[in-house]
């Protein structure tokens, strides 16, 4: 199988030289990243010269950075552990304010309820006067119509 792919300088890669690409205006992406390069590379080099020149400088400095670098880690997590306690915070304050709101509905119902259950059992309690005088009625009129029965039976004899 070697000798199916043995490697040979005919099929290096060759790269194009600056002056053979065409002349074409970079991307902005492509200058913010060369601008970063070049600030990386400097920043680098000055903290390389200080470092040469002043070895406990460079120490202190290295310290500073480390610090510096666990502070803004320990800044982003107390930013991120505020966010997200202010959400929990609000999704129970939310959650509050919904069961309160359910739990006042709930008591307005129950008071209509309760209100319709005193005004039905008023409305049962005429309605059952008006059977009983109803049937005083009829049972009066039927008494009244035996009597003028018996009457008008004991008349004709």
């Amino acid at each position: 199988m070697s000798s199916l792919y043995t490697r040979s300088k005919e099929y290096t890669r060759s790269r194009k030289a600056q002056s053979d690409s065409p002349p074409s205006s970079p991307s902005p992406i492509a200058k913010t990243l060369r601008v970063k390069r070049l600030h990386s590379a400097r920043s680098s080099s000055c903290f390389r010269l200080e470092a040469a020149t002043n070895p406990t400088t460079s120490d202190s400095s290295y310290s500073d950075r480390a610090s510096s670098r666990s502070s803004a880690y320990t800044r982003r997590e107390n930013r991120l552990a505020a966010l997200s306690s202010r959400a929990e915070e609000e999704s129970n304050r939310d959650y509050k304010k919904l069961y309160e709101s359910a739990l006042s509905e709930n008591q307005k119902l129950k008071s209509k309820l309760q209100e319709a259950q005193l005004e039905l059992a008023d409305i049962k309690s005429k309605l059952e006067k008006a059977a009983q005088q109803k049937q005083e009625k009829t049972s009066d009129r039927s008494s009244m119509l035996e009597m003028e029965k018996r009457v008008c039976v004991s008349a004709f004899f």
